[in-house]
């Protein structure tokens, strides 16, 4: 359908739901909740409404998309399941975890990046759930902004963003975690490797399959002709249109047009231009506030960003993971 006015918002009421669960049925787009972040929503059998998606965003072809499924049935008909597989689906589905597994003839080589393998996730979100049910289909969903900026953390952000270019947008508040999903490839289950840090860390996931995770690789600088095994993995990504600088601690904040943002609130008195994302250094906190505190910050005109680094493990390898991405260049 043609869009010639801002994207409508929609609450997550029944009807809501019913009428856009036959939009995506129709071929629609639909931007949608998570507990990781705002997704943009396809039928993942239709693969006309799949292009949609990439025009909408300005999203590469190399770059591929995650499968939203609604039950464990579904993870079978997509792609090629193995134990580690159901040991994980088991524990932290549904949850902010994607695998990468084969893919079955059933998917479209666009929405792999023409690679033999396909990224599944089954959220947690309720209205997401309930929108999954109602269509009947499982829907592909990439963050819902413009490709390479700030992943959407509330619905205003994909109004503000994408709203010209989509008709449909489901609020579901703000998402809870901030970051997007986890992802490991279990192609060979007896080596997994991390994709993607984020809320599952690579520590829970060695705890259930019993066995090591390797360490999150650097990916490629560029768009390679070739597809990429999944999302996320530009060496530039989630970026503000502000150079973003990173710190592995910040004390000092000399320059009053510079934006400087810690983990935690340093002491004392502060100037206006120094922000936190937690008032305690909570990372879980942190990471729920960052992606926003990065539009918000971008919209205020500041010279540049200054950001300090998360220490430690867990949900610092999340954050830092972002943060790298987002100052690269």
């Amino acid at each position: 359908m043609t869009k010639t006015s801002a994207a409508r918002v929609y609450r997550g009421t029944p009807r809501n739901l019913r009428f856009l669960a036959q939009q995506l049925r129709r071929g629609e787009l639909v931007a949608v909740p998570t507990e990781t972040v705002y997704g943009l929503a396809a039928n993942a059998f239709d693969a006309e409404a799949c292009a949609k998606i990439f025009r909408a965003k300005g999203r590469p072809a190399t770059d591929p998309l995650i499968v939203h499924i609604h039950d464990l049935a579904q993870l079978s008909e997509l792609g090629v399941v193995n134990d580690a597989a159901l040991k994980l689906a088991d524990t932290f589905w549904p949850g902010p975890l994607t695998m990468v597994l084969p893919k079955k003839p059933v998917v479209a080589d666009a929405i792999t990046a023409g690679r033999p393998s396909v990224a599944i996730r089954m959220p947690q979100h309720r209205l997401l759930r309930q929108l999954l049910r109602l269509s009947g289909v499982p829907l592909a969903a990439p963050s819902a902004n413009p490709f390479g900026y700030v992943s959407p953390t509330t619905a205003r952000h994909v109004r503000d963003n994408l709203g010209t270019k989509i008709a449909y947008i489901l609020d579901g508040g703000p998402a809870a975690i901030g970051l997007e999903s986890t992802i490991v490839d279990l192609r060979n289950p007896r080596a997994p490797q991390l994709l993607r840090p984020g809320a599952i860390t690579r520590d829970a996931l060695e705890q259930v399959l019993g066995i090591p995770v390797a360490a999150l690789k650097r990916s490629s600088d560029s768009h390679a002709k070739s597809g990429q095994l999944s999302p996320g993995r530009m060496k530039r990504h989630y970026s503000p249109k502000t150079s973003v600088v990173l710190h592995d601690s910040l004390a000092d904040f000399p320059r009053r047009d510079e934006a400087y943002v810690c983990i935690r609130r340093p002491a004392g008195r502060l100037p206006k231009n120094v922000f936190w994302l937690d008032s305690r250094g909570n990372l879980r906190a942190a990471a729920s506030r960052l992606f926003a505190m990065l539009r918000e910050l971008d919209a205020m005109g500041f010279r540049r960003i200054h950001v300090e680094r998360a220490r430690g493990e867990g949900m610092a390898e999340a954050i830092n993971d972002r943060l790298r991405r987002a100052s690269a260049y």
